[in-house]
């Protein structure tokens, strides 16, 4: 569903190019989310997540590499096929509920509003909105507006509005980030039921690593690349969790071989600037550069 290849964004500040300085967000940033996964991206602020978000949800364009979402390249998009990439292909949740929803209209008014730009029938409209409020188990509220509503519903009805297009993505902007834990469990348990009963692929961005108890599949950014991934459940190892097992943290390589260690590994062993990597039979170590593995054989460096 989404495929991300040494993926780069590069943002010029300043007003002239003499003047102006560059920021790279991300850095060839590889990512591949498979249909109907629910997957979490996580990462501090100013490692790149919220760029990768913008270019997935077709408001921002790559500077190099590829994103490819349900087999669309979203470098090669043109202006009126961006809109219909937004209007049809991905459904999108900020975090911010009141950017969400429009405070004049009820919840089901909200809901049946982008039906129209992606040319849902009008007579379909009503039905199909209660059905998503339903299914967000909102169907109560349907007839208020915002004003009326509490945060979890309100971000409730978001989801609701997302997917009232049928989006083959999903994607949350921390879709928690305003509320307390208990109602974050409502609005988890409500995008894993998007995911299961409609079969919507879903990718929730967040700076919250608690977030990783709630989903199979986390991924961590830092520094415009991905680094580590995290699989949940007894079959992790396969790839293939199921929400509820021990977790199993991996380091993701690239395709030139370069990957990130863990900072709480490299902090704790003191490693830095260069390490030495042995071949073992059936794997590799990592060593600091001032200690060699007693009877190891001739070490590579690595950097």
């Amino acid at each position: 569903m989404v495929h991300c290849e040494s993926l780069v964004r590069i943002y010029r500040t300043g007003t002239t190019a003499r003047g102006g300085v560059e920021v790279q967000a991300l850095q060839g940033l590889d990512l591949t989310v498979r249909e109907g996964e629910l997957t979490a991206l996580v990462g501090a602020s100013g490692s790149g997540k919220s760029t990768l978000l913008g270019i997935l949800a077709g408001l921002d364009t790559p500077s190099a590499g590829t994103a490819t979402v349900d087999g669309t390249d979203l470098g090669a998009l043109k202006r009126r096929e961006r809109t219909a990439y937004r209007r049809r292909t991905v459904g999108t949740i900020q975090q911010q509920t009141a950017a969400n929803l429009l405070p004049y209209l009820t919840a089901r008014e909200n809901v049946q509003l982008p039906m129209g730009y992606a040319g849902v029938p009008r007579r379909r409209r009503a039905a199909r909105a209660t059905e998503l409020l339903d299914l967000m188990g909102i169907a109560q509220a349907g007839d208020r507006t915002p004003a009326a509503l509490s945060g979890g519903e309100q971000q409730r009805v978001a989801i609701a509005v997302a997917l009232a297009n049928e989006p083959r993505l999903l994607l949350a902007d921390e879709p928690t980030g305003e509320l307390d834990t208990a109602t974050s469990q409502e609005i988890f348990t409500a995008l894993r039921t998007a995911n299961s009963e409609l079969g919507t692929t879903v990718l929730i961005v967040t700076h919250d690593a608690l977030v990783a108890d709630q989903v199979r599949r986390t991924v961590r950014i830092r520094d415009g690349r991905t680094s580590t991934e995290v699989l949940r459940g007894p079959a992790a190892a396969d790839g293939d969790g199921d929400g509820d097992g021990a977790p199993v943290e991996y380091t993701v390589l690239d395709r030139v071989g370069r990957l990130q260690l863990p900072r709480d590994f490299t902090e704790s062993l003191g490693l830095a600037h260069r390490v030495r990597l042995v071949l073992e039979h059936d794997h590799i170590t990592v060593w600091p550069d001032r200690d060699r593995p007693p009877g190891a054989g001739p070490a590579a460096d690595g950097g």
